[in-house]
């Protein structure tokens, strides 16, 4: 049994489609899994509370070996009748002023949503902070604002749901890296790597079109 820790803006909407494939291929492998932030998460392998972690870079990497998996895309959620809804494609300009929900300061994503409001001189709710992707997708809903989200959360919780629009920037990409780290001295490395190879193989074959393999 092994120790896992995950983001929460990644665990949920990744781990259910890779765990089961993981058990099948290796029968007397179990996960206990957690789900963190990835300060936590990084605090928790260097202290040995996780034998492994999945989260999103970057990553201090010293004494632990981070192995990237794959490249995930942020993409603009707005409610049908935000102006910005009507436009085919959205240029960086028209961000100007536009406020962005995101979550608390804490999470990794909040300080990239940062770095992206400030190059698009948006600007970020802070008084409506949400505590998940759920929480701002309802904020969304109840047009308070326009939200950058992951591609693996908008497939599971958003694809088909009329009440809102999923819009790209047009000529950025936008996206996060995420990646399976282990401690160097880690007598199991080896299978590390091999658990991480077999990683990218279901993600290649669950998500598609949604992700960039490394």
């Amino acid at each position: 049994t092994f120790r896992l820790g995950a983001s929460h803006t990644l665990g949920p909407y990744a781990l259910p489609w890779i765990l089961p494939e993981v058990h099948e291929k290796y029968r007397g492998v179990k996960f206990f899994v957690r789900e963190e932030v990835p300060d936590k998460l990084a605090e928790g392998l260097y202290s040995g509370r996780y034998d492994l972690i999945l989260t999103t870079l970057p990553l201090k990497d010293e004494g632990i070996t981070v192995m990237p998996l794959f490249r995930e895309p942020l993409f603009l959620v707005m409610n049908r009748a935000h102006p910005l809804a009507r436009s085919r494609n959205i240029l960086g300009d028209q961000l100007a002023g536009v406020e962005i929900l995101t979550l608390e300061e804490h999470h990794l994503l909040y300080r990239q949503v940062e770095d992206i409001c400030k190059q698009f001189n948006a600007r970020i709710l802070r008084d409506y902070e949400g505590t998940s992707l759920d929480s701002i997708r309802q904020m969304v809903h109840m047009e308070m604002g326009i939200a950058f989200m992951p591609a693996l959360y908008i497939r599971s919780e958003i694809v088909d749901r009329d009440e809102l629009r999923v819009k790209s920037v047009a000529g950025e990409h936008i996206n996060r890296v995420h990646a399976l780290a282990w401690r160097d001295t880690s007598p199991l490395r080896t299978f590390y790597r091999d658990l991480g190879d077999f990683f990218q193989t279901i993600i290649q074959q669950k998500f598609g079109k949604d992700v960039e393999m490394l």
